[in-house]
């Protein structure tokens, strides 16, 4: 019994649940044991997480450009800088108002902590990581950037010694970033560091800080400037030219009526005082400007600097705020002689109103040395630059590369190839093609005919090339031709004084194409360099480069430039002239004798220069006169003085050219002794046969005027006929019907691209195209 009781007391109702709950305790221990490891592995990653961005952050931070209160305190411009390193310009414009603490009105403090960073006085080390979070958190929302996480520290920071530039917002920049906001809260109080960002940023026109900017737009200091004037000025450094009060007043106001809102949600001002400021008229107060205080300097060279801006800005830097020091191409003594030449009378307009656009460029390595937006210009910032527009027809400066340089590349045409100047009609049209003389002048060669600009032949040669491949050709020497173009860009294609100048300059250097170039080096505030070299790249054969430019050296002798011809120098060139369309001179009839646009693009070894002149508007008048040669004579005097102090020589011949005596007036026969011929040139493996008579290499040039068919008569007219249009007695038109014909040619010349007329030769002119590459490398 004893015993049987003992067992029934160990196995009372209690010791089981004692037990039981042992035994879950166990249990439950047991399967906590993997949630605690995950935990405290976790807690373990978190730890060297933590550690590692510790480590990561030192590591970029300690290599942080150093920052001090005189770099603190400075302006925020780009400076421009020669390739010789001496200092060109500042943007800054105008003369700096530096407002101290005392001159700051607590309103626009409170301004700009309201719409900037509303936690600024409470920030201790610099940087906002709920704000850091809460932008990060919003834009990944809008899958864009609305919104920043930068305190004003971190954006006066940046200011001073970073880049804006995208490809600069890096890991190491953000860093670096950070730790020197945390230096500069360490180091400086609140207001200090409020007034160094209120003097930095830019506010447009040149202007920095908005000091400055309170005496550019009102006259007056900061502390006389109202609610809504202080809350204008607050705004704009988010986007200094979108929130220009004189041109975007609507965004202006939109704007100043966000920051007032953001002072009355922060409680910096009174209901009735948002009211009163958001019913303010945004251009109240604002200052006339009807002269101009920039420099003469700034004024020779705004179109330069316009460009050079646009180039940074394309690289994705910000001139304005990034503190840059700039390298630009620029020849200041080429640039003054430019500007000269179109403004001080040496060279004749038809008026003042009659424009030009002008660019000069080294072709060997792409720098841009002098460029002219205009002439006779009112002072204005970063103005029209007409040196840079596409959208005014070349003429017949188009013909070598669209026309000519293609026949020679692809089809192995030769100088004396013989072209038909006979009666023509764009195919599928009525509309019949004219030369400036309304004649037609039979069988000629493609020298002649290049020399002299006749109008058929050249729309022929690219019906023959076809427009997709010669478009591509162009394509490739920056002139950007359509391939669905009609066949009327073969005497005017829409392009640029700069487009034009690189062209020819692929010309010049034996078929390499460098693309223009302003800006030669970018150093950022925090010593990073970006250096730019336009890189050559063959276009073109060596000897469809030499044969064009020989064919052009008789512009200058006996064809349509003799103008602007300079003694003394190997030079190649070609003249355009634009007439006025149909629905022009409906408006105008009296322009019917007269070019519209008239140009000139000429060539050395050194410089390659394109000039337009022309109107801006069809009613401020025409081409007349002394301005027909306007374009000529400044590439004369221009080329004249880059020329006086180099050596000028001529072109070599590549061994992928053949020159023959061919009897004048044929294709391709070798003149016998005694026979009346010309020197021509043609592609080796494409000339005639009989070897007797090939030239050595002691052979003079070939003289353009013999290239000149005995059958044929130059004009000596000087009148202008119905159709002209030229800068030259000998060329009008250059561009007959181009605006009238282009629709209505497209058709046809889609059709001429797809030919098959050159199957034939397709294998064998790989066969030569190879052979010549191999010569040019």
């Amino acid at each position: 019994m004893r015993i049987g009781n003992k067992n029934m007391a160990t196995n009372s109702p209690e010791q089981k649940n004692t037990r039981m709950a042992r035994l879950h305790a166990n249990d439950g221990a047991k399967k906590a044991r993997p949630v605690l490891r995950v935990i405290k592995w976790l807690f373990l990653l978190f730890f060297l997480l933590i550690i590692s961005g510790i480590g990561v952050f030192a590591y970029y931070a300690k290599d942080a450009p150093s920052i001090s209160t005189s770099k603190l305190q400075s302006g925020g411009t780009s400076s421009f800088y020669t390739t010789d390193g001496k200092f060109l310009m500042s943007l800054d414009s105008q003369t700096r108002v530096y407002a101290k603490d005392s001159a700051i009105p607590q309103t626009l403090k409170d301004a700009v902590v309201s719409i900037e960073d509303k936690r600024f006085y409470s920030e201790s080390l610099g940087i906002d990581p709920l704000r850091i979070v809460s932008s990060f958190l919003t834009n990944v929302k809008s899958s864009n950037t609305v919104a920043g996480g930068s305190t004003i520290t971190q954006q006066l920071v940046k200011l001073t010694c970073f880049s804006t530039a995208s490809s600069q917002r890096t890991l190491s920049r953000k860093a670096q970033e950070a730790w020197l906001a945390m230096k500069v809260e360490r180091e400086h109080s609140k207001d200090q560091i409020l007034e160094f960002y209120i003097n930095k940023v830019y506010m447009n026109y040149g202007t920095y800080g908005m000091g400055t900017a309170a005496n550019y737009y009102y006259g007056k200091s900061l502390k006389q400037l109202d609610l809504a004037q202080l809350a204008l000025l607050a705004g704009m450094p988010n986007a200094p030219v979108a929130y220009n009060p004189y041109l975007y007043p609507k965004k202006a106001k939109y704007r100043r009526d966000l920051v007032l809102k953001a002072m009355y949600d922060n409680k910096k001002i009174t209901k009735k005082q948002y009211l009163a400021a958001k019913a303010e008229d945004v251009q109240k107060g604002l200052k006339k400007h009807t002269t101009s205080t920039e420099s003469k300097l700034r004024k020779v060279d705004d179109a330069y600097i316009k460009e050079a801006i646009a180039e940074v800005q394309a690289d994705g830097y910000d001139p304005y705020n990034d503190n840059l020091k700039i390298t630009i191409n620029i020849n200041q003594a080429a640039q003054n002689k430019l500007y000269s030449l179109a403004n001080s009378g040496s060279v004749a307009f038809t008026s003042k109103k009659m424009q030009i656009g002008a660019t000069v460029i080294n072709p060997k390595n792409g720098h841009v040395i002098a460029i002219l937006g205009g002439r006779k210009l009112p002072s204005v910032q970063l103005g029209l630059d007409r040196a840079v527009q596409t959208g005014r027809s070349t003429g017949s400066t188009i013909k070598p590369v669209l026309d000519y340089a293609p026949a020679i590349q692809y089809l192995n045409w030769g100088t004396s190839h013989i072209l038909q100047d006979t009666k023509y009609t764009y195919p599928g049209t009525n509309i019949q093609l004219y030369d400036w003389d309304n004649t037609y002048q039979g069988s000629m060669s493609m020298r002649y005919a290049l020399v002299q600009s006749r109008n058929v032949p050249a729309v022929r040669t690219l019906n023959e090339v076809g427009i997709s491949r010669a478009s591509l050709f162009a394509r490739k020497l920056g002139v950007n031709v359509s391939a669905n173009a009609g066949l009327s860009t073969a005497i005017g294609a829409d392009a640029s004084s700069l487009q034009m100048a690189a062209a020819y300059g692929a010309f010049a250097t034996m078929g390499v194409y460098r693309k223009p170039q302003f800006v030669s080096k970018i150093e950022t505030a925090d010593g990073q360099v970006r250096k730019y070299n336009s890189a050559g790249k063959r276009v073109m054969k060596k000897s469809t480069a030499y044969m064009i430019t020989d064919m052009l050296k008789g512009v200058f002798t006996s064809g349509t430039g003799t103008t602007a011809k300079v003694s003394g120098i190997y030079e190649a060139g070609k003249t355009g002239t634009v007439k006025y369309s149909d629905s022009d001179l409906v408006k105008y009839p009296s322009y019917s004798s007269t070019p519209k646009d008239s140009w000139f693009v000429g060539y050395t070894k050194q410089y390659s220069i394109g000039i337009w002149t022309g109107y801006d508007n069809l009613k401020d008048g025409t081409i007349s006169g002394v301005g027909q040669y306007s374009a000529q004579l400044i590439y004369k005097y221009m080329m004249s003085y880059l020329m006086a102090d180099e050596d000028s020589t001529d072109w070599e011949k590549p061994a992928t050219v053949v020159k023959k005596r061919i009897v004048k007036n044929t294709e391709d026969k070798v003149a016998s002794p005694g026979q009346p011929y010309t020197w021509e040139l043609f592609v080796k493996g494409h000339s005639p046969t009989d070897a007797d008579y090939v030239s050595s290499s002691s052979d003079t040039s070939t003289a353009s005027s013999s290239a000149v068919t005995s059958s044929v008569k130059s004009s000596s007219s000087s009148s202008f006929s119905k159709s002209s249009s030229s800068s030259s007695s000998s060329e009008k038109s250059s561009s007959s019907s181009s605006s009238s014909s282009s629709s209505a040619a497209s058709s046809s010349s889609a059709a001429s691209s797809s030919q098959s007329s050159e199957a034939p030769k397709t294998e064998e002119n790989k066969r030569d195209n190879n052979n010549d590459d191999k010569q040019d490398n």
